[in-house]
């Protein structure tokens, strides 16, 4: 994609969740998120956290959407407005009707389900883009707490991928997962 992306009118959001552009005062999940020795590996996030690389970090989240590439939100607590993760849905293929979806959330933010409220805000939203059909989600078979996530936002395992991705400069199996827009016109 080519194209700057438009940001929502209302911020999408679930349960206790709302999803929002990242601002300079979000730099502390960038922090807390470099702390998992996982989230680094499997995206962006600086391995080595500094100030000014965590600043860094956000501007490449805003990059996303002028480029046309996709949406990179905060997670953010309703009530308090704090970012406790990060959640993306990725554009590439959207000429096909698929989209890939992404969530991470801060090791002191997990297990009071902000992950699943966020999947399924980013789900709800993707569906607002008229050429999008299916999102799609990998997740590393070992990883209980994301198939837990994907499962409880709606996603159905479709398969198992081997030797699918590259992470850490090893090749990784990944599950599959994926929910389809529902439409009457969709077949199956």
């Amino acid at each position: 994609m080519n194209s700057e992306l438009t940001w929502p009118r209302e911020r999408p959001s679930f349960g206790r969740v709302c999803l929002r552009p990242f601002t300079t005062a979000d730099v502390h999940l960038v922090a807390e998120l470099a702390t998992d020795p996982y989230v680094p590996a499997i995206g962006s996030v600086p391995t080595e956290y500094s100030h000014a690389e965590g600043l860094a970090w956000i501007e490449r989240q805003h990059c996303r959407a002028h480029d046309g590439s996709g949406y990179s939100f905060a997670i953010a607590d309703s009530s308090t407005d704090l970012a406790v993760g990060a959640a993306g849905l990725w554009l590439r293929a959207l000429t096909e009707g698929r989209a890939t979806a992404g969530y991470s959330v801060s090791p002191l933010h997990r297990g009071r389900g902000y992950a699943a409220d966020a999947l399924a805000a980013l789900t709800s939203f993707a569906w607002t883009l008229d050429d999008l059909h299916r999102v799609e989600l990998y997740i590393e078979p070992w990883n209980a707490g994301s198939i837990r996530t994907a499962e409880r936002a709606g996603y159905v395992r479709e398969g198992l991928l081997r030797s699918h991705q590259e992470i850490g400069g090893m090749r990784r199996d990944m599950l599959l997962y994926a929910r389809l827009r529902r439409s009457p016109h969709a077949s199956g």
